[in-house]
């Protein structure tokens, strides 16, 4: 593709050389420069990728997209400076693979919690409705039945719009993303045209990178800011900053709610842990999923697919043939009687929600045993909050490692013990290896307690000292109940 063809949109400063070079990619990373790049230079928070135009040049780059130029120019090479390097990326990539988010419907959904389990649910409703449709997920991501691994919760913006482009290309009509903080933040998801955005909620999270709550709230906030008048965004009204989030939006404002007046209204009329009775806007339907967390999951996935058109009975129904999210709520029953829950909980609220879900349905006759832990190189202050939530609201909290990265895992435990009460003391101990935690939690559990696994969910690793070992919490709850069991 020419290089005029790929500044379409992007206003442009100045350029130095010829706009007619055909560009055969675009690369961001020095190291990946071929013969006939487009060579962005970003400034990071680390590095400087100004720093590395000339060896981007030696390497075959045949242009430069700088915010300020190099003392020395090679005449072989066009220069065109842009104000923000960055946000000038997501429309180049966006250009480069034929703007295939203006070519199907691109939904996307943001909050602390919830992201995963809403797009994921929603690409399994759209196949329950008959449509091919593309998932980034933090979990996976996929192209009607193909299968990609995933490595964050928004990808760079290069590669979104390869994937969307691939979508298209087999026909996708629907793409569902989750939109993660980070990704907001780092223009990750500039350039791309979104149909409909979703709001789950707000919590504590992510204060290690955005420093403090209301710069976190503001970062969420500009995904909706940044929406186009055609586009229509959905916020949860029970939570305190889902109106926030509409404020100054261009989009069609939609509500949907457990406890207030909203567009899509939502009662939980029974639930156990084989699934859930629901009403949303007055129609009674069944689910497999539980939890009032997911009943809202469930009630912002009804609002999304209404607003791209489908009839609500429709939806419903295609809504009562889901399974559960891997790793979020998900329940197995040994043979010896122990309920086993796996769930992605890592964060104070997510923590809350699920131990508040398991004890709305318990009878309290049976015991609650929670194995937990915090992840190293992270937010520090949410430490303590979970270590009092879960001693609380469990009748035994095991405080283990979940992925301490280059973290001493006994000092993340310490933290964490730090918030517990002390009328809660009696309540929990500490375990660091994880196996040996899980392990203490079945040997402790009798038949018909409930033993909660919570922070990893579907992840198959532990990351310490910044190396990826396998470890599947599924896994080996079932390899140390048959060990234990014989």
């Amino acid at each position: 593709m020419q290089l005029i063809e790929l500044l379409k949109r992007i206003p442009v400063l100045e350029i130095h050389g010829d706009d007619t070079r055909e560009i055969t990619e675009l690369v961001f990373d020095s190291r990946k420069v071929t013969e006939g790049s487009l060579y962005i230079a970003m400034r990071g928070t680390v590095v400087d990728g100004h720093s590395f135009i000339a060896s981007s040049v030696e390497k075959g780059a045949k242009a430069i997209i700088c915010e300020e130029f190099p003392e020395s120019l090679n005449e072989n090479i066009t220069y065109v400076k842009v104000k923000d390097s960055s946000k000038a990326l997501g429309q180049l990539a966006s250009n480069f693979y034929g703007n295939p988010s203006e070519k199907l419907k691109l939904i996307g959904v943001t909050g602390t919690n919830g992201k995963t389990s809403v797009s994921t649910l929603l690409f399994d409703v759209f196949k329950n409705l008959g449509y091919d449709s593309a998932l980034l997920s933090t979990v996976e991501i996929r192209i009607g039945e193909k299968i990609i691994p995933a490595t964050h919760t928004t990808p760079d913006v290069i590669t979104i719009n390869k994937i969307l482009a691939q979508a298209v290309e087999e026909g996708c009509e629907f793409a569902f993303m989750e939109v993660s903080s980070h990704g907001i933040a780092q223009n990750r998801i500039e350039g791309l045209h979104f149909k409909v955005a979703g709001f789950t909620n707000l919590t504590h999270d992510h204060l290690d990178y955005h420093k403090t709550f209301d710069e976190y709230l503001k970062t969420k906030k500009r995904f909706f800011d940044q929406l186009e008048s055609t586009a229509v965004a959905i916020t949860n009204v029970d939570d305190k900053n889902g109106n926030v989030m509409l404020q100054n939006t261009k989009a069609t404002k939609r509500t949907y709610a457990l406890k207030t007046m909203a567009d899509f209204h939502g009662k939980l009329l029974e639930v156990d842990f084989n699934g859930m009775l629901l009403n949303f806007n007055g129609k009674e339907f069944w689910t497999t999923l539980t939890g009032k967390f997911n009943v809202y999951n469930l009630l912002l996935v009804f609002g999304i697919a209404s607003e791209l058109g489908f009839e609500q009975d429709e939806i419903l129904q295609a809504i009562s043939q889901l399974k559960r999210v891997s790793g979020r709520f998900e329940t197995f029953k040994s043979d010896g009687g122990i309920f086993f829950i796996v769930d992605y909980a890592h964060t104070p609220d997510a923590l809350e929600n699920i131990l508040d879900s398991i004890n709305d349905i318990r009878t309290k006759n049976e015991r609650l045993i929670t194995v937990f832990g915090c992840g190293g190189d992270r937010d520090h202050s949410k430490r303590p909050e979970m270590g009092n939530i879960a001693t609380k609201k469990s009748t035994l909290a095991i405080i283990t490692s979940d992925n301490p990265r280059t973290e001493d895992p006994a000092a993340i435990i310490k933290e964490i013990e730090a918030g517990v009460e002390p009328q809660n003391f009696s309540k929990y101990t500490s375990i660091p290896d994880r196996k040996e935690a899980i392990k203490m939690a079945i040997k402790f559990a009798e038949p018909k307690d409930i033993v909660l696994v919570a922070g990893k969910g579907h992840e198959t690793y532990q990351e310490i000292n910044g190396v990826k070992h396998h470890f599947d919490d599924k896994e080996t709850i079932n390899e140390l109940w048959k060990l234990m069991s014989k």
